[in-house]
């Protein structure tokens, strides 16, 4: 009786260190999203964007937060790892930038991380130039 005891408990703390452990490295463990590989779930003009965050930023937050989209517009401001879509769409990239694209229109892909209430800024990270238009 008491072997069949021991054998059971032994069972039940083999099925439950193999499901930690299958929920560690299958659930809290996931490798990062690769925003570059990834389809945009929208293309939408960096003015669109500006005016649905600004007339309802929940329900923007609902359409765009944490989803890759395509934002088309004129870069107002360049720096090493940093462009600014019409004055308000904030991209990070995750290498330095090259490019003069200056007060030229732009397609970019990122992940929209939300608005940035103190900067009134959109932020996405994780960005790629699509293609520069002139």
């Amino acid at each position: 009786m008491k072997r069949k005891k021991t054998a059971l408990i032994l069972a039940a703390l083999l099925i439950m260190v193999s499901g930690g452990i299958y929920f560690y490295y299958g659930y809290l463990f996931k490798e990062a999203r690769n925003i570059e590989t990834e389809k945009p779930e929208t293309s939408i003009p960096a003015s669109q964007l500006i005016e649905d965050y600004n007339s309802d930023p929940q329900k923007a937050d609902v359409q765009y937060l944490n989803k890759t989209i395509e934002i088309t517009g004129l870069v107002t401001k360049e720096t090493d790892s940093v462009m600014i879509l019409q004055s308000a769409v904030f991209c990070l990239f995750n290498q330095k930038l090259n490019h003069n694209l200056l007060n030229t229109k732009a397609v970019i892909k990122g992940k929209c991380i939300g608005y940035d209430e103190l900067f009134q800024e959109i932020k996405l990270d994780q960005c790629t130039i699509i293609k520069p238009n002139n």
